[in-house]
This record gives C-alpha cells, sequence and structure tokens, in this order.
C-alpha cells in the first residue's frame, strides 16, 4: 500500500476528521524518486476539541507508527478544531524549503 493511503485509511477510520488532507512532499526534498520520506498532514477534528497539540500529535503519531518504521522519515502535522480551522480562514501552513542534504546553502 501506498504511504499516503496508509495514512489516510488510518487517520479516516481513527478520528473521522472533517477534513484531511496528506501531502507528500518527498520530491521537495533531497531523497531518491519515489522515496515516500515526507509528509504534511492536515486534519480537522472533533476529536481534538480541549486537546492540547502535543496530545494531537501523539495520537496521528500512534496511527502512523508503521509507516515511521519504514519508509517515513517526516511527518509535518497540523491538527486543528472546526473552530481554529475556520479562524485559519481553511489554510493550513505553507511548508518550507528544503535546505539539507545538497541543497543546503555553504
Amino acid at each position: 500500500m501506498q504511504v499516503k493511503a496508509f495514512l489516510e485509511e488510518a487517520i479516516q477510520n481513527s478520528l473521522s476528521p472533517l477534513y484531511l488532507e496528506v501531502l507528500d512532499e518527498s520530491f521537495m526534498h533531497n531523497v531518491p524518486e519515489g522515496a515516500q520520506s515526507h509528509f504534511k498532514v492536515t486534519v480537522v477534528s472533533d476529536t481534538f476539541e480541549g486537546q492540547r497539540l502535543l496530545a494531537r500529535h501523539r495520537a496521528i503519531n500512534a496511527l502512523a507508527a508503521p509507516a515511521l518504521d519504514g519508509p517515513v522519515h517526516a511527518l509535518a502535522l497540523h491538527t486543528y478544531t472546526l473552530k481554529e480551522w475556520e479562524a485559519r480562514g481553511g489554510q493550513s501552513l505553507t511548508s518550507p524549503n528544503c535546505l539539507g542534504g545538497s541543497k543546503h546553502d555553504a
């Protein structure tokens, strides 16, 4: 199974999100083509109501554990309640450009 599909299914089944976006951002990094190593996950869920950011991230990391034990090197998490998401205008943060590996400015 593709990592993106695995993450989408695991999060969907556990958190019933109001909004879910899983982006494979591996192409933005110094990794082999098709690496499936860097992902950005944006989740809006009522489950997050009353939870601190750390608890939200722990919940997603637990769901993503099989992928984190395998090909996934980085998992950027953006977790919101509906109220927080609406206050952001329904927009997630933009990922910065990678400066690691051979792309690093000396």
